[in-house]
């Protein structure tokens, strides 16, 4: 089924995993999917991994165990800034004959750059619209790219993502909701008019912490920073209240009508259970 189907009839939640690393076992992964399922996500969308590349299979072969042995649908992240048009169709046939018809469609990290054919997320996503039948997912950001010059800039890029054939987006993490009504504001007034799910990440740990603001430049909220400052040296104190805030980003969020919640669970369905819990019935209201 392809997601757009979803998004007619209900608030959609979803959840993210990634490939385990060459170090872990593979079946701890679907152990994790395993405790998802019973809180019957709409979807799953699995990473692409480090580095991309054609060879990276964990992806397709962990997004169709997730559909075709769990019977939950299932996204495949693609990230093109390491692939040729012919690797990118290989993996969408590829996806096909799995039966996957959701693809998430990213640019990658362009300091890997190794070919050419695509460089930008919206070249991909006008690839895949004009070479196979999929539900196409694009990447979104509250607080704008952190490449991009300005948020207007970054609306503007993000409509040539849309009108190149994106069907739905998922937003970046943040931390302060008024980042995202903000963005929903400049995205309706760019006649973007496409589902847009929340992505929200628990964060549990400082460390977990840092790299975030980091890799993906988001702002720190003065409440948030309370919580980390009091609580780094308290691992189980840290986890409940990044769970907690977590908890409270969505209740806010559900209140004001956002088309889905994208929960990132970093492989814990401990986290997972715990936001579900605290929502479910919200969800369906």
């Amino acid at each position: 089924m392809k997601i757009s189907e979803i998004f007619k009839t209900k608030r959609v939640l979803s959840f993210e995993i990634f490939p385990p690393k060459p170090t872990s076992v593979v079946s701890t992964i679907y152990d994790t999917v395993d405790q998802l399922r019973e809180l019957t996500p709409d979807f799953i969308s699995v990473t692409y991994g480090a580095g991309g590349g054609k060879n990276n299979t964990e992806t397709l072969e962990i997004a169709s165990v997730v559909k075709n042995t769990y019977g939950i649908e299932s996204v495949a992240h693609l990230p093109c800034i390491n692939l040729s048009k012919t690797d990118v169709l290989e993996i969408l046939d590829d996806c096909k004959k799995a039966g996957i018809e959701n693809v998430l469609a990213l640019r990658g990290d362009a300091g890997s750059a190794t070919k050419n054919d695509f460089q930008h997320a919206s070249d991909l996503v006008s690839f895949i619209k004009a070479n196979g039948d999929f539900h196409i997912i694009g990447a979104c950001y509250p607080e704008g790219h952190k490449e991009c010059a300005s948020v207007v800039e970054d609306i503007h890029n993000l409509k040539t993502k849309v009108d190149a054939g994106a069907d739905q987006l998922i937003t970046q993490l943040f931390f302060d909701n008024q980042y995202f009504y903000s963005f929903r504001e400049r995205a309706v007034i760019a006649g973007i008019n496409v589902p847009i799910e929340a992505g929200i990440m628990p964060v549990v740990n400082k460390k977990q912490i840092e790299r975030m603001v980091t890799l993906c430049g988001v702002n720190l909220p003065k409440k948030f920073l309370s919580i980390m400052d009091r609580y780094e040296n308290n691992p189980e104190a840290m986890r409940d209240k990044g769970i907690t805030y977590a908890i409270d980003q969505i209740v806010d969020l559900i209140a004001q009508g956002v088309d889905g919640i994208h929960l990132y669970t970093m492989n814990n369905p401990y986290i997972a259970h715990r936001i579900y819990e605290a929502i479910n019935t919200l969800l369906v209201a």
